[in-house]
């Protein structure tokens, strides 16, 4: 039987896909391909066999001509060069391509509707910053409201119009219309984290601080980063943090998923830097934390083993590969219950998920400290959970997904609704 021809595409290399793309042809599942922009192909080619390019029709990266539009008019260019893309692809390889796996913005397929036989899968992340959610204290200005309306647009006729979307949280699809969800499939994607041996004779010397970390890629409200430094604030008002390190891993200067680093420039006429240099001056307790900035992967590796207990008071989000590479690595992680981090966490199982409100944290962070076996414990349940999220469990999933999407592209046209998509088997 021939394997399924599976063609991968987004502007950046690597990405959501690339490491799926790669365990599926090395172990026979697809003939899988990835398809990236000219740059990124001659950046990785020499370490990836399997690397198409496309050709944007033009620029793909800062302003288009219209603000408002921008997302759309990306988009087209995108795809317009995939389209063109996939074609030559497969005139080259003799056959047609099976299914096309895109990410929404980064790899627009809303040209290749009824131009390809392949089934179109699309990666969605959320339908809008709007739908996101943003904390109120910062919130977006009317330029951006208006512009997230065009960026709906764009992946709702995804959704409808694909054989299959994939979003990588079920707080992602309850993003969606009602009248949507049913074509939208929840799965996280794979990953291939080793973690590190803890427990080192470092540890366990009882006169090393106890490190208390926040971890993310932006240091951003969305992400708790402020929740975290109110709490080392009040911590060191109220006296406890003796012998205590307080690390906050990310950088302060990356995009976020809110408003807030334009709430600051308007706030300070650029005279602060950043959201954190703005927090370090309304929590000033919290100037004992140490910001190690954006880390080569070894050595943040490294400093995620010598934590001893992350918080992670996620405001808003869908899924994040920062919470995952935690949990993979053992942390012990007090989180937030709500939004998609429960999907992650099991309550007192491989964490502990609180309500938002700081005396709970405060105490729970007391107990944890106090309690070495329990948070050996979570560490041991959340190993697993990353064992359960490895590239080789999560493979299958994906192939199931993708055998579904392909069989509804080739379901005989005569079941579709008059005028309307053909509807999908119940997810």
């Amino acid at each position: 039987m021939q394997k399924p021809l599976i063609v991968f595409v987004g502007a950046v290399y690597p990405s959501q896909y690339s490491l799926l793309c790669s365990h599926l042809r090395a172990t026979g599942l697809a003939d899988s391909w990835f398809m990236t922009t000219p740059g990124h192909k001659a950046s990785h080619e020499k370490d990836c066999d399997h690397l198409l390019s496309f050709q944007p029709d033009g620029k793909i990266v800062g302003p288009q001509s219209y603000y408002y539009s921008s997302k759309v008019e990306r988009s087209a260019r995108i795809c317009r060069g995939v389209l063109k893309a996939l074609r030559d692809f497969e005139k080259a390889q003799g056959r047609p391509i099976d299914i096309v796996v895109a990410h929404s913005l980064w790899g627009a397929p809303n040209w290749l509707y009824e131009e390809l036989d392949a089934a179109i899968v699309s990666y969605i992340e959320f339908p809008s910053y709007r739908a996101h959610g943003n904390d109120a204290l910062y919130p977006p200005d009317e330029a951006q409201r208006l512009a997230d309306r065009n960026t709906e647009m764009l992946h709702f006729h995804q959704v409808l119009c694909s054989d299959l979307t994939i979003v990588p949280s079920a707080h992602a699809r309850s993003m969606f219309p009602p009248l949507l969800q049913e074509r939208i499939a929840v799965q996280f994607e794979g990953f291939d984290i080793q973690p590190p041996l803890r427990g080192t004779a470092a540890a366990q010397d009882p006169d090393r601080p106890f490190t208390i970390a926040f971890s993310a890629r932006d240091l951003s409200s969305a992400k708790g980063f402020e929740t975290y430094m109110r709490l080392v604030d009040r911590m060191v008002r109220e006296g406890h943090a003796g012998n205590t390190r307080f690390l906050a891993i990310g950088d302060p200067t990356a995009a976020t998923y809110g408003y807030e680093q334009q709430w600051v420039e308007r706030r300070y006429g650029g005279k602060v830097a950043s959201f954190r240099d703005h927090l370090l001056q309304v929590y000033p307790g919290a100037q004992v934390v140490e910001f190690p900035g954006r880390l080569p992967y070894a050595e943040f590796s490294e400093m995620l083993a010598g934590v001893d207990l992350f918080l992670y008071p996620l405001r808003y989000g869908v899924a994040n590969w920062g919470l995952m590479e935690i949990l993979a690595r053992g942390g012990c992680v007090i989180g937030s219950n709500w939004g998609f981090t429960p999907e992650l966490v099991q309550n007192d199982v491989n964490g502990l998920l609180l309500p938002d409100n700081d005396d709970a944290w405060i105490e729970a962070i007391q107990a944890l400290r106090a309690d070495p076996v329990r948070r050996a414990r979570y560490s041991q349940a959340a190993q697993e959970t990353g064992r359960q999220f490895h590239i080789s469990k999560v493979a299958p999933r994906f192939m199931a997904l993708f055998q579904r999407a392909l069989a509804h592209r080739r379901a005989p046209l005569a079941v579709a609704a008059p005028g309307g998509p053909r509807p999908l088997a119940p997810i």
